[in-house]
């Protein structure tokens, strides 16, 4: 519930805020007049001191000219956006490339240097695979690139050692099971390839820990698509050709509690989830 303000002090914050738009935008009290339909003395009078507020028709006019909220104008808001130019930039679309490891993540993941990031991969976490594993998934789609987008997932991987955050990620049991066995997505990747891998999860599972959790949930009973929370300010919904980027608490809040779902329906949980994979690794002796 927002707090009352009383009258006086809200037509005091009126005012500073009337006259520090118009101090932005170089506007006089002539060129407001003329830009909302009123005399020059009207605008005058709402910049006096006094206790009197504008009626709501001055207000938005006013609000609308200056490009600014007329919530905020009114101290019914902090944000000084219309609520259009807000709308427009909390959810957003970005072109994704094949494969996880660009400019584009790698600049939310600096972003949220310092907050817990929580991560839904879409197959196994792109900074924690071998070169052998990036090179059978998106040598197809790479091509010649393949060389410089396995250097930039060991870039991320060095820089999260170093970033301070902490990295929690949920994976689907089925996931890491298809990758064990070779079946599904994974079909035609060698045993060797797949050994390599999970002693690389493994050793990254055991060193990195707390800092580094990985969970393991039932899908059966939890789904989830492909997600990423950069701390409390910004979630990305990963669809394959794009990011759906979510920048407004109220959906941020949403995605953050699914994911917190997830990890506490967990399957296995992440201490013990070396075990897990150590079992995994066995079978494939």
């Amino acid at each position: 519930m927002q707090e009352r303000m009383d009258k006086r002090d809200r037509a005091l914050l009126f005012r500073q805020r009337l006259a520090e738009a118009m101090a932005t935008r170089r506007l006089s009290q002539a060129g407001l007049a003329r830009m909302v339909g009123v005399d020059r003395s009207t605008v005058s009078q709402l910049l006096a001191d006094g206790t009197r507020l504008p009626n709501a028709q001055l207000a938005a006019d006013c609000a609308a000219a200056l490009g600014i909220s007329v919530d905020w104008l009114l101290g019914l808001s902090p944000r000084s956006e219309p609520l259009a130019d807000l709308l427009a930039t909390s959810l957003t679309l970005t072109e994704a490339p094949r494969a996880l490891i660009d400019e584009t993540i790698f600049g939310w993941h600096r972003e949220a240097a310092g907050y817990k990031i929580r991560h839904v991969p879409a197959t196994l976490p792109d900074m924690l695979k071998t070169r052998a594993v990036m090179q059978w998934e998106y040598e197809p789609q790479l091509g010649r690139s393949l060389i410089q987008a396995i250097g930039a997932s060991e870039d991320r991987l060095a820089w999260m050692r170093g970033a301070r955050s902490d990295y929690e990620i949920a994976l689907p049991l089925h996931e890491i099971a298809a990758f064990a066995e070779g079946s599904g997505y994974y079909r035609g990747l060698p045993a060797e390839a797949r050994r390599d891998q999970l002693d690389r999860l493994i050793d990254l599972t055991s060193q990195l820990y707390p800092s580094l959790r990985i969970h393991l949930f039932d899908a059966r009973r939890l789904f989830s698509a492909p997600i990423t929370v950069f701390g409390p300010n910004h979630a990305v919904i990963y669809l394959g050709s794009h990011y759906l980027s979510l920048r407004d608490p109220a959906r941020v809040d949403l995605v953050t509690r699914h994911f917190d779902g997830l990890v506490r329906e967990a399957s296995i949980g992440a201490r013990a989830v070396p075990d897990h994979l150590s079992r995994l690794r066995a079978a494939l002796d």
